[in-house]
């Protein structure tokens, strides 16, 4: 992840305060420093390719959250897919995904995350989207494959393990994950440095995170929720990644039975989103798994 001078210096004293206050700014995605500088002209162009789908409403506690249903192209093999975006985007940047599954017979589920997008509430944190995956599974499911990009494959996999916060998983039955971090600790040290946290206040920080996740910072990888989730996996990452290093997904590939690594160069973290080989790569691999589970 690259780096830039600190929006803010933090001062020492009083560490517990200024932890709550980097907290409470890492939960408003819209002010991310990771948003480029035409994303809401992008937002525009991308929400266009939303224009045939059903948009339904969907309430999860205090959320309420804006989703997407796309029927198939033709015949439907009798499978839905769930594409889950990443921090700070919305639904609309999955639709090349979303468009190639459909022309596979698949039914999509597209969603914003609380606080992106067209979800309200305006504040969010990570485990408050994986409550949402699994509630927009549960509404407008039954779901049987995800595909999540980024911070959104760790939501995913939590919603699917459903091992601590959660009440439950759900049962999906595989997932691509497509350039996701593998250790969550390196977005809280990198957000901790861009705000200029002190060593008290970037600890204060990480066990407010802790608290609401109900697990340590160091134990929230990729790795252990891929493990809970106990699903088959296609990890798609492209070797020139800035924001995610690339021996992150090898880490995840490696040390997880029956995981599958796809690399692709230049695609960077965003460009992959619609890149035909990686998009090719993701339909093969679910519609696959979906025929070895007895599908059409």
């Amino acid at each position: 992840m690259t780096s830039e001078p600190p929006s803010r210096a933090y001062l020492p004293q009083d560490p517990q305060r200024w932890g709550e206050i980097a907290f409470q700014r890492f939960c408003v995605p819209a002010t991310s420093r990771y948003r480029s500088a035409d994303h809401d002209v992008l937002v525009e162009r991308a929400r266009f390719h939303l224009r045939g789908a059903q948009a339904v409403r969907v309430a999860e506690g205090g959320a309420d959250l804006q989703a997407y249903v796309f029927g198939p192209e033709g015949a439907w093999n009798g499978a839905s897919v769930l594409l889950v975006h990443g921090w700070t985007s919305e639904a609309s940047f999955m639709t090349a995904f979303s468009e190639h599954f459909r022309k596979r017979g698949f039914r999509t589920v597209l969603f914003d995350f609380p606080a992106h997008g067209q979800s309200l509430p305006e504040r969010a944190s990570l485990i408050d989207c994986a409550h949402a995956v699994r509630h927009v599974a549960e509404a407008l499911g039954p779901i049987h494959f995800v595909l999540a990009h980024s911070l959104g494959g760790m939501a995913a996999l939590l919603a699917g393990g459903g091992g601590p916060p959660m009440p439950h998983g759900y049962p999906f039955q595989g997932f691509v994950l497509v350039a996701m971090p593998n250790h969550f600790s390196v977005v809280t040290r990198t957000f901790g440095e861009d705000e200029g946290l002190s060593p008290a206040a970037q600890q204060a920080y990480e066990q407010r995170l802790e608290a609401i996740a109900q697990r340590r910072i160091v134990d929230f990888t990729g790795i252990n929720l891929l493990r809970e989730a106990g699903r088959p996996a296609l990890i798609l990452h492209s070797r020139d990644d800035p924001d995610v290093a690339f021996a992150e997904a090898e880490e995840i590939a490696a040390a997880c039975a029956g995981t599958q690594l796809i690399a692709f160069d230049d695609l960077g973290h965003r460009k992959i989103l619609y890149a035909p080989p990686a998009v090719r790569a993701a339909t093969a691999f679910i519609a696959d798994l979906h025929k070895r589970r007895g599908g059409d």
